[in-house]
């Protein structure tokens, strides 16, 4: 199974009126304060997104999907890590969900 199919079986979908398009999905931990003040974000405001609780996962699947973040973003994995169709964030960071989200 590739990674990017381990995804799609282990990511939970939340629906909302918002954001079909981007293609948001953000890797979390399950007890974060950061990541839950994320899915609250794209929450509050309506949108459709997926998410992993990374911590929640087996270890070897856990294993790939870091593996995966370090070589596609080639950057520092920290949670939540938030990917949609025009960019990455890392780490909880608002603004920069709404510059992404917007334009």
């Amino acid at each position: 199974m590739s990674v990017e199919e381990l995804i799609e079986k282990l990511a939970k979908k939340v629906d909302g009126t918002k954001g079909l398009n981007d293609n948001i999905l953000i890797f979390t931990l399950s007890t974060c304060m950061w990541c839950k003040k994320c899915k609250t974000f794209l929450n509050d405001r309506n949108m459709t997104y997926r998410y992993i609780d990374v911590d929640k996962i087996e270890p070897q699947d856990k294993s790939k999907i870091i593996n995966y973040l370090k070589t596609s973003y080639q950057d520092r994995i920290s949670y939540p890590f938030f990917v949609c169709e025009k960019g990455y964030v890392v780490g909880y960071n608002p603004n920069k969900y709404v510059e992404l989200l917007e334009n």
